[in-house]
C-alpha cells in the first residue's frame, strides 16, 4: 500500500491495525464469515476474506505485526542526531556563504562527506521530513513581487514591527 506522504504507518498505527486483527480473529472463532466481518469492522472484504485464510491455518499469532514493512534506511539513528546538530549550525559551517539556505543537494553532501553514503534528493527529503524539517522558503518567487516596496517596509515597518 502507498501513503500520500511517502511515510507508512507509526507503531501506533500499527498497533491499531494488529487490534482490528485480532477483532476479526474472535468473530472467525464465534462462526462470523468474512463479508460479516467486512462490514462489522469497516475493513474491505479482500482483507477480511484474507485474515480469515490466514487464521485458519495459523490461529490469531498468523495475524500479529511482522513490524515495518521495506528495506531499513541506510540512515542511521545515531547519523540523525548529527545531522541535526549540522544543519543547525548552518550552511556556512560547511562552506557556502551565510545567505544560501539548505538545499537536498547539500544535505546529502554533507551526509556523503561524513558518512560515505549517497543519497537521492527525495530520499534526503524523506530523512529530513522524518527528523522534523520542513521547507522554509517558497518553491517560486511571486510574479507580483514589487521589490521596492518590500525594500521599503524592511526600512520603515520592520523596525516598528520588531520592536514590539
Amino acid at each position: 500500500m502507498r501513503y500520500p506522504d511517502g511515510g507508512g504507518l507509526t507503531a501506533k498505527q500499527r498497533a491499531r491495525r494488529e487490534q482490528v486483527r485480532f477483532e476479526a480473529a474472535e468473530l472467525f472463532a464465534r462462526g462470523v464469515g468474512p463479508p460479516q466481518v467486512a462490514k462489522l469492522l469497516r475493513v474491505s472484504c479482500k482483507s477480511a476474506y484474507a485474515w480469515h485464510a490466514r487464521w485458519r491455518a495459523g490461529g490469531v499469532e498468523a495475524l500479529a505485526s511482522k513490524g515495518p514493512c521495506g528495506r531499513r534506511s541506510r540512515m542511521r539513528p545515531q547519523w540523525r542526531d548529527w545531522l541535526g546538530e549540522e544543519l543547525d549550525k548552518g550552511p556556512a559551517a560547511h562552506g557556502w556563504d551565510e545567505e544560501q539556505g539548505w538545499t537536498l543537494a547539500r544535505v546529502a553532501l554533507v551526509i556523503a562527506r561524513r558518512f560515505h553514503v549517497r543519497f537521492s534528493p527525495a530520499q534526503t527529503w524523506r530523512i529530513l521530513r522524518q527528523m522534523g524539517f520542513t521547507p522554509q522558503l517558497p518553491a517560486h518567487r511571486s510574479a507580483e513581487r514589487d521589490e521596492h516596496r518590500v525594500a521599503t517596509w524592511v526600512r520603515t515597518t520592520w523596525p516598528r514591527v520588531g520592536k514590539e
